[in-house]
């Protein structure tokens, strides 16, 4: 507590716009690094950088305001004791915005057969060396400590799907007992937020349970986990449309993992701030760019001789300097350059659309523009 009995916190969240018709809405987070409005996409920096990109890239042409670090990949490699040394992972890797750290409990759960889950975390296999290494709660809020990141997540497990009723409910509470150890190991401070995230798989009342016991515990935020894991769309559509009402008001909340254009459109609609998701950089090292058209595949041979710029409208890097035929040429040529103009494409493309939906909710178009979007995928 601080003077007069006020909570501390690293961070502070005010809404400052709203959709009449939707839960759609405009935020404003303020965090030790920088202050973020929502909604926001956060470019994924898995190993303390953007594939092939740099932080002026990002911060000077694409306009992300706060991007993704991985606990899992960076206690393999470098080390946290590395980053702590060598003054924290906003300095490590010359970034001066925020950053949010994911606890490493999704890569945990992707190694399958290569880990054991124990009552205290998760025993595994390095994907790198094969070497024995434990993660739980308390290792993972230290490594995040050590990275020093603006907003650290708990440590959970990701409920697969499908999932029984009984094994998402046992995978559910596991969660939340470790997002308790979390919250102990993490107490309220003016240096990190630390979000719980919500589990359930896709049982509406797992799903609440598991939101009502983490807002007991005094989170900073709510994440919702364990999406974008192999279920239909309906399925992810429906466990966001049963917890939207019931999410806290006056605090952020993040969909994780999620997904392509119009899964940030619906997630919005249904009230989330924050999104992440490997797929425009994915995407782009693959040859596909978004745009408000749809996706185009520049490797189709219908752009060989194109001169046009991927999206008419679009002032980023990539589409005031080159055309479609270059991107192509660049492309089936395997020049390292194509992944790096396409990422920059892709990327600022994701982050422009997002500021335009805040503009959409601010200015009450909000229903054309989302109509708009969805329409166009």
């Amino acid at each position: 507590m601080g003077e007069g009995g006020a909570s501390v916190s690293a961070l502070a969240f005010a809404v400052t716009a709203r959709d009449s018709g939707s839960f759609a809405r405009c935020g404003r987070l303020t965090l030790p690094h920088g202050v973020v409005e929502t909604p926001v996409f956060m470019p994924v920096g898995t190993q303390a950088t953007v594939k092939s990109l740099t932080p002026a890239d990002l911060t000077d042409d694409i306009g992300a305001q706060i991007i993704l670090g991985n606990t899992y990949h960076l206690m393999l490699r470098p080390g946290a004791d590395v980053i702590r040394e060598l003054g924290g992972l906003h300095r490590f890797m010359a970034w001066e915005r925020p950053i949010l750290t994911d606890s490493g409990g999704f890569q945990v759960w992707s190694l399958g057969d290569l880990r054991k889950i124990e009552r205290d975390g998760v025993r595994f296999r390095s994907h790198i060396d094969g070497a024995e290494v434990f993660l739980g709660p308390k290792e993972s809020m230290a490594i995040q400590q050590a990275l020093g990141s603006d907003i650290v997540m708990a440590f959970d497990e990701c409920t697969p799907y499908p999932a029984t009723r009984d094994q998402a409910a046992d995978s559910m509470r596991m969660s939340m007992r470790w997002a308790a150890d979390c919250r102990r190991h993490l107490p309220p401070n003016d240096q990190q937020a630390l979000f719980g995230i919500v589990q359930g798989g896709v049982f509406d009342d797992l799903r609440l349970e598991s939101l009502q016991q983490l807002e007991e515990m005094g989170m900073d935020g709510i994440a919702i986990g364990g999406l974008s894991v192999g279920e239909p769309l309906e399925e992810m559509v429906a466990v966001l449309d049963g917890l939207a009402p019931h999410l806290p008001p006056d605090q952020p909340r993040y969909v994780m993992g999620v997904g392509t254009p119009q899964d940030l459109i619906r997630g919005i609609d249904r009230g989330i701030d924050m999104f992440d998701c490997v797929m425009p950089t994915r995407n782009a090292r693959n040859g596909t760019l978004f745009t408000d058209s749809g996706k185009l595949n520049i490797k189709n041979a219908i752009h060989q001789r194109d001169p046009s710029p991927v999206m008419e409208d679009c002032s980023c890097y990539t589409c005031r300097n080159f055309s479609r035929a270059y991107l192509r040429h660049l492309f089936m040529s395997k020049e390292i350059l194509a992944s790096r103009l396409n990422s920059l494409h892709n990327l600022h493309y994701y982050c422009a659309l997002l500021q335009r939906a805040r503009a959409a909710i601010a200015a009450g178009h909000w229903p054309q523009f989302r109509d708009s979007i969805l329409q166009a995928y």
